[in-house]
């Protein structure tokens, strides 16, 4: 082969590489996001923030506006966690989130198929030490307290 026959054929080797490779990352956009279920990581107590990041990031997003990689997937659009306070006349549900941290309360993406009752969770990862789970959804609760918009 001549020199310019060699330098054709790596052309056309790389281009139908690039072409390949968009028509691969094409078909994967075109695919649906799929959430699959696992068990929660346990993550130390103490921490709101790492809590956050393990069981509600997928879904709300890591900095909470309801944007996570799984939101598209699911029937009920996250809640945006950042407007928690702007919705209650500035005043962040400090006692509402509890309650539907711990599974008390009547939320429709909170107890179906899509949403964890985190309060359900938090007492099997405790061992049935409620300290402990009151611990963790006052640690997720102040954490998500400080995600609220200004």
């Amino acid at each position: 082969m001549f020199k310019g026959e060699i330098m054709r054929c790596h052309f056309s080797f790389c281009t139908a590489t690039v072409v390949l490779l968009f028509a691969v990352a094409s078909a994967q956009q075109d695919q649906p996001t799929k959430v699959e279920r696992g068990t929660a990581p346990i993550t130390s107590a103490a921490s709101g923030q790492e809590m956050f990041m393990n069981y509600c990031a997928s879904c709300h997003g890591r900095s909470g506006r309801g944007d996570g990689p799984a939101a598209g997937a699911l029937k009920v659009v996250p809640a945006n966690l950042t407007e928690l306070a702007k919705k209650n006349g500035g005043k962040y549900p400090a006692m509402r989130v509890t309650t539907v941290l711990g599974g008390q309360a009547n939320l429709a993406a909170h107890g179906n198929t899509e949403m964890p009752v985190w309060g359900a969770v938090f007492r099997k990862m405790s061992g049935g030490h409620e300290a402990e789970v009151q611990q963790r959804i006052a640690n997720l609760n102040h954490y998500i307290e400080s995600l609220q918009v200004k």
